[in-house]
Parts: structure tokens; sequence; C-alpha cells
């Protein structure tokens, strides 16, 4: 079972080291359980296991958690790599051809909010390629449920609102 369980592991700093973003809890769940290599609650624990000893680094807001391969994620997987066979790797291949595009647009978009020191809430809502921020807005609203619906309008619409910014300003 260790072995097997160490498998899984690899498999989640495999499909890290191969992008160049951070991936959503959701994205990996899709392929892992989506293949039927595990279940839900195992790749739970791979995932909380790998975060406990730094190979992997969560970012977490209120509506999903992202994962960065750290360091010592990079090393570890570069030297049991061959632990993990052709046909998996080449799943994980496909995975990311059929859906690369789409994966790096979920997590390139992101929106929080927190309460600020006026007891109001400020709520975060950033577009981000290559590491660096196209669009970094911040705006208050009186109420949680009206930073909800934003965080959720940006998800929805961040492009629409993007170009209306962006046709504005220029």
């Amino acid at each position: 079972m260790s072995e097997t369980f160490t498998l899984y592991k690899l498999i989640i700093l495999y499909m890290l080291e191969k992008v160049d973003f951070p991936l959503t809890n959701a994205q990996i769940s899709d392929f892992i359980l989506g293949k039927g290599y595990t279940t839900y609650f195992t790749l739970q624990k791979a995932l909380s296991e790998l975060a406990d000893s730094g190979l992997i680094r969560e970012e977490t807001t209120h509506n999903r958690t992202l994962y960065h391969l750290t360091e010592e994620g990079l090393e570890s997987i570069s030297y049991f790599e061959n632990k993990i066979s052709d046909a998996i790797k080449k799943d994980v291949y496909d995975f990311f051809v059929e859906k690369k595009f789409s994966l790096k647009n979920e997590v390139s978009v992101k929106s929080d909010y927190y309460r600020n020191t006026k007891g109001e809430f400020s709520v975060r809502c950033q577009v981000i390629e290559q590491n660096m921020p196209l669009i970094d807005l911040t705006v208050t609203v009186p109420s949680e449920e009206e930073a909800e619906v934003i965080v959720s309008n940006w998800t929805a619409r961040n492009q629409e609102i993007y170009a209306y910014i962006m046709t504005h300003l220029l």
C-alpha cells in the first residue's frame, strides 16, 4: 500500500512539474479521480502529506486551493520520476494537451475578499500572466454578500471587464 500511496504523491509532483502555473485541488482531482487511480480521500491525504513535507505549497482563498511545486518538490520528482510508468506519464501529457488552456485560464484569474479595518469587505480581483499581474483591482463593498457576488462575477466575466477598463483607460 505505501508504494502505491507514494506513486500518487509522485504523480501530483509530476503534474506540477509539467506546468508553469499552479494547479487547483479540483484540477488535480479531475485527473487522478477521472483516471480511477485512487479515491478522493486518499488523494487529499497525499496532497496534505506533500504540503506538510514542504514538497508543495498551498495557496488558499475562499473558493479554492492552489498547489505550487517547491524547490524540494522539484528536486524529489527529478530523482524519482523514473518510478512513474510511461503509461501514467502519457495520461498526464494527454490531460494537459486536452485541457492546458482552460487549466491555465482557471488559475490565472484570481479573486478573494476579506474584512478590512473599517468593517467593510475588500475584494481583490486579478488576472496573472507569467507570474505578473495584468490587472490587480481592489474594490470595497459594505457587505459580504456583495463581495461574494463580485468574486463570482470576476470569475465569469473578467475578460469583458478587463477589456472595458482598458478601452476606457487607453
